[in-house]
């Protein structure tokens, strides 16, 4: 039997080197894989930082995605408008200088990515809105050149004075001054979205060969008693002046104070410096002096002023508020503040009111010497009244120390309390004298004025002397002398012309020579309403 042989044919290997190019074809692949992966990775960041004219700058890299919010918030958590130019965030509503803000971005990754980085990135930076500073608060003017002031670095918008703000580039700015030297409050802000900082007061100098004092208020000039005397220097005080302080002459309570390191104030205290007196300020060495805007530059070692002196009408204002006129005063408004420093002012510069007559029946005659403002006989009166009622020497000149006294009295509220008196005298026949006080007739009577030969002066004259009893002597029309002793109830008003008691068979008609002499009766009721400064007035 034959047997049968079935071919089965092989399965035809892989050479070599077909295997090789396949793996080098994976290898290749999964290279650009990694490759991709990579770059993708390294391409898709986003940075937040700092810029140099925006408030914060987001870079975007070709992967990294879309911004889908910015935002901003103060240091307390008050949000912040932001607008975006490009990369750029600046905030909507300009920013204070030095303000500090947290800045919040959030970048939505692509989809294709998102799987690998997140779906989203957030980024935070913390800026302080930048400050410029002065270099200098004091600078000198070239000759005939405006000043000019430099920053720390560059601005982009300033305010001066009162003016309003306005745009500039650069670390320097030249002011728009009109005068040599002066001061103004300067404000600056290093951003355009950035509001001005705090003023800053600039004080600007003349070109002088010595260090220049700017003397405010202006020298020689007329001052309240306590005005501030400030001195402001081109260099520090401890180079202008050296380890001397200056000296107030003359001597007036006050202190000196360093308001900055150019500049130096006295402020007096009290009543400030004396009404009516010439004030100094002697300088260690001499300087350029000159006003607050430069005018009037010389060499010097003392500043003057004028201290204004006392108005008559204050003087009048308190003298009426004390009792001691037959005057009220009220002022307008709100009084005068009950300090030292409000009533020397107010002895300078009167407030406004109102003077009205403290009794209904007031005579004629008083009223007619009255003169608000004005130095007159009642006044006069008034005032040597004062003068006898604190021991003061009495001469009806209202001196530093009656106004020092009387201020005193009005900061502690003391009041005359006896009223107000007037005689008046008339020398018609029948000759009569009339007691009038505090509104009514106290005592009337005949009176003897003077003969033809040595008749009582016609006018207002105050009492300047009040003796219970005295002698009296002189010389009589014949040319021979007399000499009375034991004389009562003496009030001189004129010369040797007195109120007094006399004994007469009758009054009412010349007898004496030049006093009015009055029954003794009379006399004695009078005398104690006639204390010196009473204002007796003799006419027809």
């Amino acid at each position: 039997m034959a047997t049968s042989v079935r071919y089965v044919p092989r399965k035809p290997q892989p050479a070599p080197a077909r295997r090789g190019v396949l793996w080098a074809i994976l290898g290749l692949v999964l290279a650009a894989i990694v490759a991709v992966a990579a770059a993708v990775f390294l391409w898709s960041g986003a940075t937040l930082a700092n810029d140099p004219s925006a408030l914060a700058r987001v870079d975007l890299q070709p992967f990294a995605g879309k911004l889908v919010s910015a935002t901003a918030s103060t240091a307390d958590g008050h949000p912040i408008a932001l607008v975006r130019h490009g990369a750029r965030l600046t905030p909507r509503q300009p920013l204070a200088p030095g303000a500090t803000v947290a800045v919040d971005v959030v970048i939505r990754r692509p989809g294709w990515d998102a799987w690998a980085l997140g779906k989203e990135r957030r980024e935070r930076l913390t800026v302080h809105a930048p400050v410029a500073h002065m270099t200098s608060r004091w600078v000198s003017a070239a000759a005939g050149e405006p000043p000019r002031i430099m920053f720390d670095e560059p601005i982009k918008a300033i305010a001066f004075g009162s003016g309003a703000r306005r745009a500039t580039n650069g670390r320097f700015f030249t002011l728009p001054a009109k005068t040599p030297a002066g001061s103004t409050r300067v404000a600056a802000a290093a951003r355009s979205w950035e509001r001005v900082g705090a003023p800053v007061r600039v004080s600007w100098f003349p070109p002088a060969r010595r260090t220049v004092a700017l003397a405010s208020p202006a020298p020689s000039t007329k001052i309240a008693p306590t005005s501030r005397l400030r001195l402001t220097f081109s260099r520090p005080v401890d180079e202008a002046l050296g380890s001397r302080t200056p000296t107030v002459e003359p001597a007036t309570p006050g202190h000196w104070r360093r308001v900055d390191s150019h500049t130096l104030a006295f402020q007096p205290s009290g009543y400030g410096a004396r009404m009516g007196s010439t004030l100094s300020v002697k300088l260690p060495h001499r300087l350029a002096v000159a006003t607050a805007s430069g005018r009037g530059l010389r060499e010097s070692d003392k500043v003057r002023w004028s201290v204004r002196p006392a108005s008559i009408l204050r003087l009048q204002q308190l003298l009426a508020v004390a009792g001691y006129l037959p005057v009220d005063w009220t002022p307008r408004g709100a009084d005068v503040a009950r300090t030292p420093t409000a009533q020397a002012q107010a002895a300078v510069d009167p407030p406004h009111g109102t003077f009205r007559w403290r009794y209904r029946d007031t005579p004629v005659e008083l009223r007619r010497l009255w003169k608000p403002g004005r130095v007159n006989a009642i006044m006069r009166g008034a005032v040597m009244m004062f003068q006898d009622n604190h021991h003061l020497t009495v001469d009806a000149i209202a001196g530093p120390v009656v106004w020092k006294t009387l201020l005193a009295d009005t900061l502690a509220h003391k009041r005359h309390a006896k009223g107000y008196s007037y005689v008046f005298v008339h020398r018609n026949v029948p000759q009569l004298m009339t007691l009038w006080h505090n509104g009514h007739v106290v005592v009337r009577s005949p009176g003897n004025t003077g003969v033809p030969a040595a008749p009582t002066q016609l006018g207002t004259f105050p009492v300047f002397e009040h003796i219970p009893v005295g002698t009296m002597s002189g010389t009589n029309p014949d040319g021979s002398s007399y000499h009375d002793p034991g004389i009562k109830w003496i009030s001189y008003f004129h010369g040797g012309e007195a109120l007094h008691a006399f004994p007469r068979a009758s009054f009412g008609t010349p007898q004496s020579l030049g006093c009015v002499e009055l029954p003794e009766a009379a006399a004695k009721q009078v005398w104690p309403y006639t204390p010196v400064g009473t204002l007796v007035t003799v006419e027809n």
